[in-house]
């Protein structure tokens, strides 16, 4: 299977980090942030998740390293049967 848990994750947060970072630059300056002390936590989380989701998509994309190639074994022939008690 080629599909790797790191592509999708990394769109997720991608995405999501981008829509975060969007409301959170569209609304600098605004009276929601009161509750937060002034902290525009919307802008600052956008941005912690646009960073993890590139890692995770760029690390996803990249080859791995030391993968085996895929290895076809030799059949192995069965063993004699033993007879107990003879």
């Amino acid at each position: 299977m080629g599909l790797d848990i790191r592509l999708p994750l990394g769109l997720m947060f991608l995405i999501t980090g981008g829509l975060m970072t969007g409301y959170g630059l569209f609304t600098r300056g605004s009276e929601i942030y009161t509750k937060s002390e002034g902290i525009n936590i919307n802008l600052y989380w956008g941005l912690v998740m646009l960073v993890f989701g590139l890692i995770m998509y760029l690390l996803g994309r990249t080859p791995r390293i030391g993968k085996l190639p895929p290895h076809n074994p030799e059949p192995v022939p069965p063993l004699p049967r033993r007879t107990v008690g003879h």
